[in-house]
């Protein structure tokens, strides 16, 4: 030490020793400025940066080492060997070069510091081999000691001047970096200087490539003002960029305060780096302390006060280790009644950035359209979609011993309830049908509609079938009763169809349709009723679709044929009439009966089109026959609902030319049954164009006489079931004599269907019945034929 004292006073100028030192200073100061430079940099600029920072602190300690050699004494008569020193400058540059990149490119401070580690070498590796470019009549000796300790003291102030670089980027942090670095320079050179020994050497020749100290003192200053000169453009370029990234601290503080989301920046640590307002007033942390302490500490200091639950080391060290490793995660955590979507986004080089994201409306807005995609709008049951969820796992969970019964139901009459009352009112019934069938299944049941007028029900956990009997029986009962809606007292009835699981199958799928297929048997039995699947309803039921598919294929082909049955007058003994009858010539079926079709064509609604063909054709075929000889048509409730029925009768009419009072229309009673002042409305104007109006089956129905008083019948048909039994049954013939006196009485045409032998046809006309209709005349044939019939003589035998 006293070696070293002794050098630095008695063997240096001190004026050049002040000069060195402040070359050293400044260019320190511009180094730990680029070194910040640097580490805010990405990518190829980052390496700019660092070129340019191990070219300023390179030569700043290869100046400062040349200008402290002028100061040095005993060498004031020697020169340097130019090869040499320029090594020495080259070794000062690239050493630097890599400890710097080893400090920027890592954030632990353990390789901060071996980067300034590697700084500190390069001073100790340039100094020596500066040395080795000093040539003077001596021999240069080193006291080992001395030495070590010189390069120790470069390492060491070299690897501080940088962690502490790298703690925070601030004033104080810069201030004392460039302190550390300027020491690591300094304190290295008159450290080594005390350990040189020289010994006077006269025999030693200064070699030709040598400059001597006047060239470079020269050549030093040239390399300070440069230094300085690099120094000031780095100073310059250093404030401009902070000017700037000034600038953009003030964009991205308004964008984070004005962001709708919660933002937070960790570092590797863990601490709080960044955080908008946002975050604060979102997590209820406005009153805490929050930069630059860890995380984990707030989270204690929110449990203490009871705003957080759980533990709070095993949660830090979670997220800690998610973004060292990399990994982004997401959750959504509950802080004041809100949902709140935290994503926890790794950044490069350590730490985290935390967003955080309000999603109650969101959360609430899915719920709800999550709810209207699997439940009814109007009664806010299940739907088709929920339903067919939780049958399946109704299925699933079956154990064994236990059945599950599905209940499919549908409304009876409630179409006319819509007609009648408006949808309004059918949707308030609707909505009470719903809350009485969730009353009546059990707690473990589904109830859902499956659209319209169409529910089901899904009972689990049952052992016996009479469970589902009993429920089926519950709700036949409760839905029947009697409705007060809108000072309407309402009654509908319901038919019910059920299927078992295993009994009828394990398939979702199949249990839907077997109840189906039972509702359907349900309804066919007279409705308000319910039915249990059985094995062959399916066959019948694709019977079923299969002449349905051919019901209206036949439409398209042209396969109907209107044939025609006469009508006689009993005292006369001539045809007054035909009545048309529709029949189906099937390609492959043959000849079918209108019994095997017509109830299919009323249901899916078919008639009514069939309906309008028999009209046309049956008035373009009276059109050619004798005037006094009229047709009868037969007209379905359904197509008696129709709007267009006016209007389709006056086109018939029209096209065919026919007059008005030969066309006669046949309805039964259920037509009065539907909504009789609509009906007597449309019968009247029919009446009132000149057709004639026929009531068909006549007895079999309510037979009620306040029929005959609403509207004048012109004819009354008396069914075949009275005719039949005739000449057997004194009841029938009672019937007969009552049906045919009201007719007298009234001035009404009666008429006897099915009569079919001279029995019949005698007793008919001893009570005075007026036509009659049947096998004994001819049986139903095609139009080409009627020309036969009109001729042929008036009584057949059925035989014939």
């Amino acid at each position: 030490m006293y070696q070293v004292l002794y050098c630095l006073t008695d063997q240096h100028d001190w004026r050049l020793v002040a000069l060195g030192g402040a070359v050293c200073l400044l260019a320190s100061a511009a180094a730990i400025s680029l070194f910040y430079r640097a580490r805010a940099a990405r990518g190829g600029a980052r390496v700019s940066w660092i070129a340019l920072d191990a070219v300023v602190a390179g030569g700043g300690i290869w100046a400062t080492h040349f200008i402290a050699m002028q100061a040095y004494g005993p060498g004031a008569g020697g020169a340097y060997n130019v090869p040499v020193t320029v090594l020495s400058l080259i070794f000062a540059i690239a050493v630097t070069f890599i400890g710097v990149s080893i400090s920027v490119s890592f954030a632990r401070g353990g390789l901060v510091a071996l980067g300034g580690a590697v700084v500190g070498s390069g001073v100790a590796a340039m100094h020596y081999t500066g040395m080795m470019a000093l040539e003077i009549p001596a021999r240069i000796g080193w006291e080992t000691g001395t030495v070590t300790v010189s390069i120790v003291l470069g390492i060491v102030f070299g690897s501080l001047a940088l962690f502490v670089a790298s703690r925070r980027d601030s004033l104080a942090s810069a201030l004392s970096a460039t302190g550390l670095l300027t020491l690591a320079i300094v304190a290295h050179h008159f450290t080594a200087m005390g350990a040189v020994e020289l010994t006077p050497d006269p025999a030693i020749v200064i070699s030709g490539l040598s400059i001597p100290p006047g060239s470079l003192s020269i050549l030093t200053a040239s390399a300070a003002a440069a230094i300085i000169a690099i120094a000031l453009a780095a100073a310059l370029l250093d404030r401009r960029a902070k000017g700037e990234l000034g600038r953009q601290q003030v964009v991205l503080d308004t964008a984070l305060e004005n962001m709708s989301q919660g933002l937070c920046m960790f570092d590797a640590e863990g601490k709080i780096q960044l955080f908008n307002e946002r975050y604060a007033a979102m997590l209820g942390r406005t009153d805490i302390a929050l930069a630059g302490r860890l995380l984990v500490d707030v989270l204690r200091e929110e449990q203490s006060r009871g705003q957080w639950q759980g533990d709070a080391s095993e949660f830090f060290a979670r997220l800690v280790a998610d973004a060292r490793e990399g990994r982004t995660t997401t959750q959504v955590v509950t802080r004041f009644g809100r949902s709140i979507r935290v994503v926890n986004q790794p950044m490069h080089g350590g730490g985290w950035v935390a967003t955080f994201e309000d999603i109650t409306e969101w959360l609430e807005a899915q719920a709800k359209i999550s709810h209207m995609a699997r439940h009814d709008a109007l009664t806010s049951l299940p739907n088709r979609v929920l339903f067919h969820e939780q049958l399946e796992q109704g299925v699933r969970r079956v154990k064994s011993g236990d059945q599950l019964a599905v209940l499919c139901l549908d409304l009876d009459h409630f179409k006319d309830i819509n007609d009648s009352l408006g949808h309004p009112i059918g949707d308030a019934l609707l909505k009470e049908v719903g809350c009485r069938l969730k009353a009546t299944v059990g707690a473990s049941d589904t109830v859902a509609r499956l659209g319209g007028d169409e529910f089901a029900v899904v009972q689990i956990g049952r052992s016996e079938e009479a469970a589902a009997r009993a429920l089926a029986g519950r709700l036949v009962e409760v839905i029947s009763a009697p409705y007060e809606i809108d000072d309407h007292q309402i009654v509908i009835g319901v038919s019910i169809g059920i299927s078992l699981s295993p009994q009828d199958s394990s398939n979702p799928d199949e249990l839907l349709k077997n109840a189906d297929l039972a509702l359907y048997r349900a309804k066919a039995d007279g409705r308000g009723t319910y039915r249990f699947f059985e094995t062959g309803m399916d066959a019948r039921a694709q019977a079923r679709r299969l002449l349905e598919m051919d019901l209206r294929a036949a439409l398209q082909r042209n396969e109907f044929e209107v044939y025609y049955q006469p009508i006689r007058d009993v005292v006369s003994d001539r045809v007054v009439a035909f009545e048309a009858l529709l029949r189906w010539n099937h390609p492959h079926r043959g000849l079918i009966a209108p019994i095997n079709f017509i109830p299919l064509a009323e249901e899916t609604g078919l008639i009514v089109q069939l309906g309008e063909f028999v009209l046309r054709s049956a008035c373009a075929h009276a059109a050619t026959w004798p005037d006094d000889v009229d047709v009868a048509v037969n007209l379905s409730p359904i197509q008696f609902k129709s709007p267009n029925l006016i209007a389709t009768v006056t086109e018939a009419l029209a096209a065919s030319a026919l007059q008005a009072r030969r066309l006669e229309l046949e309805i039964t009673e259920s037509v009065l049954l539907q909504n009789s002042e609509a009906t007597l409305t449309t019968l009247h104007e029919l009446r009132a164009m000149g057709v004639r109006i026929s009531l068909d089956d006549f007895g079999t129905g309510y037979s009620s006489l306040s029929y005959l008083r609403s509207f004048p019948f012109d004819k009354i048909k008396i069914d075949r079931s009275f005719v039949s039994e005739l000449a057997t049954r004194e009841d029938s013939m009672a019937i007969i004599r009552a049906v045919t006196g009201l007719g007298r009485s009234l001035g009404i045409v009666t008429t006897a269907e099915g009569v079919e032998n001279d029995a019949q046809l005698e007793l008919l006309r001893r009570e005075g019945c007026t036509q009659a209709q049947g096998y004994l005349f001819s049986k139903p044939r095609p139009a080409s034929d009627v020309a036969l019939m009109l001729g042929r003589p008036p009584r057949l035998r059925a035989s014939a």
